[in-house]
Formats: structure tokens, C-alpha cells, sequence
């Protein structure tokens, strides 16, 4: 019997997971509140062992072709405008066939894969309809859906929530999400200005400075001309007005350089960081995956990534168990492979990325610079540094967890 699985949410890591379903023969059917996809800038960074797995689902081509690569990224301090280290990923090669990474917006990753999914017969895609309640039955699980043409229900073998992170499928199983959430919000300001030319950065820089650190890197925006994000920490008490206002953008732009013309400034966001794990990423035969079942502070890239790791394990499972090579017992091998992967590789990274940026302490922050200088110097640690940032490490990792 063909499987018929419900996937929740249309944004990269639900698409992949209803591609990746739906190229293994399964029935997939993928609800989306929205009428369209967010284009708000969001994730960006596409590394290595992701890049993999677009291409084993044919969709890398396209996805890169809307992208930038990046084969280096750099830390700075900020404090004295001076290069601390600049690691390469051409080090990867051999490891991988992508030793870059390649720097788009995620809105685009969807969009490709929605157009993919529209050529499938076995995929059913609606938008502008959102999931209200998920209850398992015997053998199955009831959807509830609300759209415009009222409220329906339907059945379903599985269901994969991706609808991130105030996700209604793990709410309707009464799953904990653990963890915190960072005082201070994030903000981003996107600019046409190119930092490249000005300060000699490369297009994915990380400023480490005691006042305030700056996330810096470049994607190619709808247009493919280029456009910057800066990513800046707001003071815990700054309010939306203070962080958008001339006086506050203009001031964190021109730290990073003097010259930065204010009409180039495209887009200004704020938002709340949270470092948080589902306490279950499976409850019967409804499954959590990317920011529904995690979310994490952005320095490092490693959010998107995971998730979409997430999809391709669920999706390898599911054929199995539902194919009859393997019994439902092998369902339960996707939360003991993806929970304690996202802890160690995405949850610890990126808290000590953040805090290496953020570091005060004068010796400690010395010490963090040496450190990065000595890494990027000896050709094992430098390799070895990088198969952890670029997730290569954790893929290789689960697939030794039975």
C-alpha cells in the first residue's frame, strides 16, 4: 500500500521533505497557511553537506544558479578593523563535491520547490490552508485543515510538521520546547553598499567586537545584483522604533565603514532568538522536523541546514518502514539520530559562535583569536574545523547511531 503522508508547511525544509517523500513513491499532500511564500530575509547560507543532498534531489543546479558561492569566510575585530582568520573550504575537496558554501535566500529554495512539486503527480501543494489540529487514530492520523473553502479533515499514514517554530503540529501534541530564549533581539539591515570593495571583507564575514559584533555577508537578492545583510545585536531595551530609526542604522552601518551612504539602506527587521529543542521529535506517527522541532541563533548558518537534513532522514525512513524493508520499530531511530545531532552540532556551535563575537574580556577575546589564527595555520585542524562548521562531521555522525 502507497503511504499517504501530510506534510505541514511550505517553507525550504517542508518542500524538500514533500520532494524527497514524493520521489520515493510516496502520496503527498503539503498544507500551507500562507498564500505565498515568505520572502522576508531569513536564512541564507547553504553549506556543503546540504548542498549534497539538493543535488541528489535534482534541485542544486537551479538553487545555485540564484545564489552566490563562497568558498572562504573570514573573522574580524572588530575593535581594530583587522583580518584574524580566513578559512578556506576548498580544504573539503575530496570530502565533498561542494567544498562552498552557496549564499541565497531561503524564500527562493521554496519557490524551486514548489514548481518541482507542481510536476509531480503524486504531490498535491495548497496553499492558503492552514492546519488547526493533528489527533493519531488507530493506524492513522486525523488532519484538520481551515481554507477558504471551510474546515475539512482528512487521514494520513504521517504527518511531518515543519510549520517552525510556534509550530501548531507540536503544540497539538503537547511536546515541550525546550530551552531559552536570548535577551537581546537581532537586527538586520540589508544595503546595496558593498562592504567587499570597502573594507576588503569577503562575502561572509563575522566582526567580533565587545560593543557591539556584527554578522556580515552578501546574498544575490531577487534581482541577482547583490545586495548585503548586516546582522547587529539590539540593546535588550531598544525598542523596533529606536533599532529602524536614521540616527541608530546610520550609526551601526558607519562603524563598519564611514562611508556608507544611508538611501542604500533596502530593508530593516528585528526579531527574537531562541536556542530550543522539542523534548520529542516523534510522538506516534507524527514527526517534527527543521524549527518546529529546533531553533537556534543564526551566527553560523546552521538553522536551515539541519532542518533540512531533518527532512531527507525522515523521508529515508519513512520509505523504509512504509516499503516493508523495515519495521516500525526504525521509526524511532529518527529522534535518536536527529535530537542529540542538533544538540551537539547546531545548539552548542551556535551558542559558541555567538559567543566568541560577543566576547568582552580582553584576554579571552586574544585567546579566541589565537586560537582561530592557529587553526586556520595547520592544514588538519583547519580541515578539521571546517567538516564540524559545515555539517559534513554530523551527517557522518547519525548515520552511525542505529
Amino acid at each position: 500500500m502507497t503511504a499517504r503522508v501530510c506534510i505541514v508547511g511550505a517553507g525550504p525544509v517542508g518542500v524538500v521533505a514533500a520532494i524527497a517523500c514524493a520521489r520515493k513513491g510516496m502520496r503527498v499532500t503539503l498544507f500551507e497557511a500562507e498564500r505565498q511564500i515568505d520572502r522576508s530575509p531569513r536564512a541564507a547560507t547553504t553549506h556543503p553537506s546540504t548542498l549534497e543532498m539538493l543535488a541528489e534531489l535534482g534541485l542544486l543546479e537551479e538553487f545555485q544558479s540564484l545564489g552566490l558561492v563562497a568558498r572562504y569566510f573570514q573573522f574580524w575585530d572588530g575593535a581594530t578593523k583587522t583580518l584574524v582568520a580566513e578559512f578556506d573550504h576548498e580544504v573539503l575537496r575530496g570530502e565533498t563535491p561542494y567544498p562552498y558554501v552557496v549564499q541565497t535566500e531561503q524564500h527562493k529554495l521554496s519557490e524551486i520547490g514548489l514548481r518541482r512539486l507542481s510536476a509531480i503527480s503524486n504531490a498535491e501543494v495548497r496553499l492558503g490552508t492552514s492546519v488547526t489540529g493533528v489527533a493519531q487514530e488507530a493506524g492513522s492520523v486525523r488532519v484538520t485543515v481551515a481554507g477558504s473553502g471551510g474546515e475539512e479533515q482528512h487521514a494520513f499514514d504521517y504527518v511531518i510538521g515543519c510549520d517552525g517554530g510556534r509550530s501548531t503540529v507540536r503544540k497539538s501534541l503537547n511536546i515541550d520546547f525546550e530551552g531559552y530564549t536570548w535577551p537581546e533581539r537581532f537586527l538586520v539591515l540589508t544595503t546595496l553598499f558593498d562592504f567587499q570593495s570597502a573594507l576588503g571583507c569577503c562575502s561572509r564575514s563575522y566582526i567580533s567586537d565587545p560593543e557591539e559584533w556584527t554578522n556580515l555577508f552578501k546574498v544575490t537578492g531577487d534581482d541577482l545584483k547583490g545586495r548585503w545583510r548586516a546582522v547587529f545585536p539590539a540593546r535588550e531595551n531598544e525598542t523596533d522604533d529606536e533599532a529602524f530609526s536614521e540616527g541608530s542604522v546610520r550609526r551601526r552601518l558607519r562603524k563598519l565603514c564611514e562611508e556608507h551612504p544611508m538611501e542604500l539602506v533596502a530593508h530593516r527587521n528585528i526579531y527574537r532568538v531562541h536556542q530550543r529543542v522539542a523534548q520529542s521529535f516523534r510522538k506516534g506517527r507524527v514527526f517534527l522536523a527543521g524549527d518546529a522541532a529546533h531553533v537556534n541563533n543564526p551566527v553560523g548558518g546552521l538553522g536551515l541546514n539541519c532542518g533540512i537534513h531533518d527532512a531527507m532522514e525522515l523521508a529515508e525512513t519513512l520509505d523504509s518502514v512504509a516499503s516493508g524493508k523495515a519495521g516500525e520499530e526504525l521509526l524511532d531511530r529518527y529522534e535518536r539520530r536527529r535530537r542529540p545531532i542538533n544538540i551537539e552540532f547546531v545548539q552548542q556551535q551556535t551558542v559558541a559562535n555567538k559567543k566568541r563575537l560577543e566576547e568582552r574580556d580582553p584576554r579571552l577575546r586574544q585567546a579566541h583569536f589565537d586560537e582561530l589564527r592557529r587553526t586556520v595555520a595547520a592544514p588538519a585542524q583547519h580541515k578539521r574545523f571546517l567538516m564540524r562548521t559545515s555539517l559534513i562531521e554530523s551527517v557522518r555522525r547519525a548515520l552511525e547511531i542505529d
